[in-house]
């Protein structure tokens, strides 16, 4: 079973993520179409920057995302959100894993 946290917002945060493995790079509006309506942009445009405030999710450019090593591995079972600690500054193009198509704009 996984394991959230309090700042999480479940199951919409568990499906955000689910969407991000599945297709890779989203952004709000995408999640929110390829969830076939169970979230919205907005609530989704809320919960991404949450997400990579404790390192889930990292941001390409505004408003693009990429599911993390962390937020795989929270999906696999193989971490405890509520030991993540909250990060400074989200993970960027740069931290993405190797699987996560980043291209210079």
């Amino acid at each position: 079973m996984r394991k959230g946290a309090e700042w999480m917002t479940r199951p919409a945060d568990d499906s955000i993520l689910e969407l991000l493995r599945e297709y890779g790079n989203l952004t709000p509006t995408a999640v929110g179409v390829l969830s076939e309506g169970d979230l919205s942009q907005s609530h989704v445009g809320n919960r991404l920057p949450t997400l990579a405030k404790y390192g889930m999710t990292g941001r390409i450019a505004r408003g693009l995302y990429y599911i993390s090593e962390i937020g795989l591995a929270w999906l696999d079972e193989e971490v405890d959100a509520s030991e993540l600690p909250e990060r400074d500054e989200p993970l960027g193009p740069e931290d993405a894993p190797a699987f996560v198509y980043v291209t210079d704009e």
